[in-house]
């Protein structure tokens, strides 16, 4: 099938009456690409002529051709029909379908600032009938540049949260909250002084600072039912809201939460036990939402009898776990949590169990070192084992939470992010070939050489066995300052490699950023302060644009720490929090 030749079109873009907004916006992206490929103008129509690349969402007279209840929002459809290519999708399918069409025809879209776009007298596809359907039914990963550039979020088919797609792009799988919420729904200045009952009992004690709810109370399960559906009517689009427990441990050990978390040989029994409740009572006025709730800490191990309901989705994190080895391939039993029988559980076993009782499992996964943002993180070559072991257990909903500061931080995270948006989509995906492609348009002549950088960071971390989690600092076995020359020779053979390449050097340097952070601090942990070189880097990471080295602390904070030899800024304050985050 032939698009376009000579610069000349041969099909024009028909789009059927009534089209949604998402449709729209398909067709104007495929225009767009279409006639930087060719050098043609294609034309958009609604009136129906052959040849045609036919724009088809449900009930525009191509049912049959498509199954729009089996695509859903997020499948689509590409069918040669004749003389035509059906390009058929949900709110968001019919956007991937147009983006899948362009990758076909050699267009990538690897950052919102990089992409590689063919030119060709000839635009042409054999004939096509494929359909496509993620496992993932949610995707997220957190990191910056996909929620400041949302339509590159679509591009990449993340549908998560946190880039807030329009109807025009889609739209998003929508959170009325956001985890962590009976900090709100039950906050304890409001509630603790006259009912200090509805709290977590610890130790012959209810706790005010740093409590969960106590999920046996009847007051609380009424206070909470009411707060979510205040929260649903507020938020119409919602289809999803987070009833969750608190950042912290603390479960309530009062009498009946006990016997519940006793007899379920876990302490999620009392926390399902409730949320169930919940769900039953929004489910009559709300009957399209999903109660969310976290498998979190002292939580994370499944129940043994309790089940959640249909309308429950059980979010399984994996904080405890070493980031640098498989989920299911580390050897460190310091991992596991225990139970309340004193029975310790691994993070796999959970999965496992978990998968055979929720109807509806979501996971919350780590793929950066938040005290260290710029530390190189040598867990590429576990990706996709993690993602395709978190898939093929039942999971339908997978954030993993990357670098959310401005700048997107170091340690060559634009191509993180793109591994991981691709492997969301299809977790069978040729991930090598992904990589070069990646590195080969991104950084050039370099490529080379930052692919050694990657592969050494690797080799160390995997020849001295070294574990590291979200939070461990940077004195690890694979980031000694033999490690760091080897390192820094490398990116040096990348600079010399696209002298002449600005923009390629400019990337190169950003992504040194991570061997130069990992030797200051290290340094000024042994007493070796350089102040000239601590100001450089902190100057340019500014330069950069990067907002942070650390989770929730600000450059200033960092500086002052490196230059007083303290591991993070966020030493220096009470709560983790009191900096604030990155603003939306």
């Amino acid at each position: 099938m032939i698009f376009s030749q000579n610069n000349t079109p041969r099909m024009k873009i028909y789009l059927p009456e009534g089209a949604v907004p998402s449709q729209q916006t398909a067709s104007v992206e495929l225009k767009k690409y279409l006639d930087r490929i060719s050098g043609g103008f294609f034309q958009i129509t609604v009136q129906r002529s052959d040849p045609s690349l036919i724009l088809a969402s449900k009930g525009q007279g191509y049912d049959e051709a498509a199954d729009f209840d089996r695509l859903g929002n997020d499948g689509f459809t590409l069918k040669t029909m004749g003389e035509n290519l059906l390009i058929a999708g949900g709110c968001r399918g019919i956007l991937y379908g147009v983006y899948e069409l362009l990758e076909k025809l050699g267009c990538r879209f690897f950052t919102p600032a990089c992409e590689k776009i063919p030119t060709l007298d000839i635009v042409e596809l054999p004939s096509l009938d494929e359909t496509q359907i993620p496992i993932v039914e949610y995707r997220d990963h957190w990191y910056r540049f996909y929620n400041d550039h949302p339509g590159f979020a679509v591009k990449s088919r993340i549908n998560g949260n946190y880039p807030g797609l329009d109807e025009k792009l889609g739209g998003h799988i929508s959170y009325a909250w956001y985890v962590h919420s009976f900090g709100h729904i039950l906050p304890p200045d409001e509630y603790y002084d006259a009912h200090p009952e509805y709290f977590s009992l610890v130790d012959g004690k209810r706790l005010k600072e740093r409590a969960q709810p106590c999920f046996t109370n009847p007051d609380v399960l009424a206070i909470t039912v009411e707060k979510v559906k205040e929260a649903l009517r507020e938020n119409p689009e919602a289809t999803i809201i987070s009833v969750s427990q608190n950042d912290w441990q603390n479960p309530c050990r009062c009498e009946h939460c006990r016997e519940i978390d006793e007899r379920e040989g876990s302490h999620a029994g009392s926390l399902i036990h409730f949320i169930n409740r919940v769900a039953e009572a929004i489910e009559p006025e709300f009957p399209h939402v999903i109660i969310d709730t976290l498998a979190y800490l002292h939580t994370r191990p499944a129940p043994m009898y309790i089940r959640p309901r249909h309308n429950v989705c059980v979010r399984l994190c994996s904080i405890e776990c070493c980031l640098l080895h498989p989920l299911n391939g580390c050897d460190d039993e310091s991992r596991g949590v225990k139970r309340p029988d004193g029975s310790v559980s691994s993070f796999a076993n959970d999965l496992i169990d978990w998968s055979k009782v929720c109807d509806r499992l979501y996971t919350w996964d780590y793929i950066t070192d938040f005290a260290h943002y710029c530390m190189p993180f040598p867990n590429w070559r576990i990706l996709q084992q993690d993602i395709r072991f978190l898939t093929r257990h039942n999971v339908r909903g997978c954030f993993e939470q990357g670098n959310f500061s401005k700048g997107d931080g170091t340690d060559c995270n634009e191509l993180r992010a793109y591994l991981v948006s691709k492997l969301l989509w299809n977790p069978d995906a040729d991930v090598k070939a992904l990589k070069t492609e990646f590195l080969a348009a991104f950084y050039g002549a370099a490529a080379p050489f930052i692919n050694d950088y990657l592969n050494a960071v690797c080799d160390n971390a995997e020849k001295t066995h070294t574990h590291s989690s979200y939070n461990t600092h940077c004195d690890l076995p694979y980031l000694t300052d033999e490690c760091l020359d080897q390192y820094e020779a490398l990116f040096q053979k990348a600079g010399q490699a696209v002298a002449g390449d600005p923009l390629r050097l400019w990337r190169v340097g950003k992504a040194n950023l991570s061997v130069r952070y990992v030797r200051l601090k290290n340094d000024s942990m042994r007493g070796k302060i350089d102040m000239d070189a601590i100001n450089k880097f902190f100057d340019d990471c500014f330069g950069y644009g990067l907002s942070r080295v650390e989770e929730w602390v600000t450059l200033p904070r960092s500086r002052q720490a490196m230059l007083e030899s303290v591991w993070n800024g966020m030493c220096y304050l009470t709560n983790w929090w009191e900096e604030g985050g990155e603003p939306r």
